[in-house]
């Protein structure tokens, strides 16, 4: 089987960055943020892309910036949370990626993302956002090739069960 993208999809605080990094040292391969890579390319931060543009933009940037990183060598790439739930995003990825679900109860990643300030969609209620982000995303999410529960293990220990899954469902 030939090598092929890992994508890690799932709730805001799941961990896609951080195991994310993480998981493309152990597979020696890079590692792209979706959301960093449309910083650099408009030299606009996220929230400022949904406040001046709004999250249909936003959205489009995203799903462009993705095909960009699947068209490259197999990496580790994350995209943000709503990725996943975007009409048509999980099918065009599916063919060149290991789809893989992070998943994370709304509690943990609440918790985890305390003083992030700069997410756009959980401004006001975090816990409230993210309960009403999971249900709206949960059906997407579940459709990756494989779910791995974050909500007890290290960023050190996803990387390690993703790079796993790399070696024994992606190819690597």
């Amino acid at each position: 089987m030939p090598e092929r993208h890992v994508v890690l999809i799932g709730l805001p605080g799941a961990g896609k960055t951080a195991a994310g990094r993480i998981s493309a040292r152990l597979l020696d391969t890079l590692f792209t943020d979706l959301d960093q890579a449309i910083v650099r390319e408009t030299g606009r931060t996220v929230p400022e892309l949904f406040l001046e543009r709004g999250e249909a933009l936003f959205r489009a940037l995203e799903r462009d910036a993705m095909n960009r990183a699947l068209a490259s060598a197999p990496h580790v790439i994350a995209p943000g949370g709503g990725w996943a739930a975007q009409e048509g995003n999980l099918t065009r990825a599916r063919p060149d990626a290991l789809l893989v679900f992070l998943r994370v109860s709304p509690d943990v990643a609440a918790a985890r993302l305390a003083e992030d300030r700069d997410r756009p969609l959980l401004q006001g209620d975090p816990l409230g956002r993210l309960e009403h982000l999971l249900g709206e995303r949960e059906v997407f999410y579940h459709q990756a090739d494989v779910e791995v529960d974050t909500d007890a293990l290290t960023p050190t220990a996803v990387a390690d069960v993703v790079a796993g899954l790399a070696r024994t469902h992606g190819g690597w």
